[in-house]
């Protein structure tokens, strides 16, 4: 079973918040950043697999498989890339339409590598 729609490829900063943050979140938010921009900040409980990684074959990291995945890099291009390939693997993802820049605009949470305020990189 899916949780997100066949079909639906993108969601919003708030509801890619909604779906992966707290207790009992439904999905894991994937950032497909490199490690500079990931290291600089990202969104609290993220699992990080770069787009590059995976596109080289990789496999997802453990907290993220066999779990529906909300996909993020900085602003959207790099994680629809990494939704596409994903779903082709069977994988149930889609991706946040603005990336961490939209996710910062909304207020939602950063955090750099050592849980201190980060910024986006």
């Amino acid at each position: 079973m899916f949780l997100f729609r066949r079909g639906r490829s993108r969601v919003t900063v708030d509801e890619a918040r909604r779906r992966t943050q707290g207790t009992g979140a439904q999905a894991v938010l994937l950032d497909v950043r490199e490690q500079r921009e990931w290291s600089a900040g990202h969104a609290p409980g993220a699992v990080h697999a770069p787009l590059s990684v995976l596109q080289a074959g990789a496999a997802l990291p453990g907290a993220a498989q066999g779990r529906p995945l909300v996909v993020i890099c900085r602003s959207g291009n790099r994680s629809q890339r990494a939704a596409e390939l994903l779903t082709g693997r069977g994988v149930d993802a889609v991706d946040v339409k603005g990336g961490m820049s939209a996710w910062a605009a909304a207020g939602h949470p950063v955090v750099d590598e050592r849980g201190n305020r980060g910024s986006i990189a």
